[in-house]
């Protein structure tokens, strides 16, 4: 009759030493991923000097929660603009949409 120790001790794993691809596959894998990192560090680094130093002021913070009640809608104004754009104006949003 087997003992606990030795039914734990037993290798049910088979033969680990045969085709032997672990140890080079997981060594591949990991200077792939230290590759694909030290590029992905490289590339946001270049990115952040080219951002100003400095961004323009957007308001004070205590106006972000609120909505704008001076704002106007331009498809209520009764003179249509000339737009530059090929954008659609309010009128064409709300009869294609």
């Amino acid at each position: 009759m087997l003992t606990a120790a030795q039914v734990l001790a037993e290798n049910n794993f088979g033969d680990t030493r045969t085709g032997g691809l672990a140890g080079p596959t997981g060594l591949l894998l990991i200077l792939l991923l230290a590759t694909a990192t030290v590029l992905l560090i490289r590339n946001m680094n270049s990115r952040l000097r080219r951002l100003p130093d400095r961004f323009p002021a957007q308001g004070p913070a205590d106006d972000l929660g609120r909505a704008d009640t001076s704002a106007v809608d331009p498809a209520d104004d009764p003179t249509p603009q000339e737009s530059r754009t090929n954008a659609p104006n309010g009128r064409q949003q709300r009869r294609n949409g």
